[in-house]
């Protein structure tokens, strides 16, 4: 059964700040296209493939899924929706949930999901 990976959107696209806030769905873009090698290769713990889903919301709601990453619109909180797709998985399915927030992790973690930070699906920066 292959691993769930939830990623918050706007957890992970807010934990770098690189103007993401000028062009909220193009920065939920950039970290879906770059998810595809997330997919392929897994999470610690969790070898690929995985089922990656990426939840947004607000101005980045209509990004459009790329083979091997699902996206979701949240109708409304990205939170709620995250820990309603980590509720709903099939039992006993393996389920990572990828955000910093400490309030969503209590949530998903009830559902007996792990979780894991932004910096575990993004790419190492070299430093200058």
């Amino acid at each position: 059964m292959r691993t769930l990976v939830i990623v918050d959107a706007a957890n992970v696209v807010g934990s770098v700040p690189d103007g993401w806030w000028r062009d909220r769905r193009g920065a939920a873009e950039r970290l879906r296209d770059q998810l595809v090698g997330v997919a392929e290769a897994g999470v610690p713990g969790h070898p690929g493939p995985v089922e990656l889903v990426l939840v947004v919301e607000g101005a980045a709601r209509g990004v459009k899924s790329v083979p091997h990453v699902r996206v979701v619109s949240a109708p409304g909180s990205g939170d709620d929706e995250v820990v309603e797709l980590a509720s709903e998985r099939p039992a006993g399915a393996p389920c990572v949930v990828v955000t910093a927030d400490r309030e969503l992790r209590r949530r998903v973690e009830a559902h007996g999901c792990e979780t894991v930070g932004p910096r575990t699906v993004q790419p190492r920066r070299e430093r200058t």
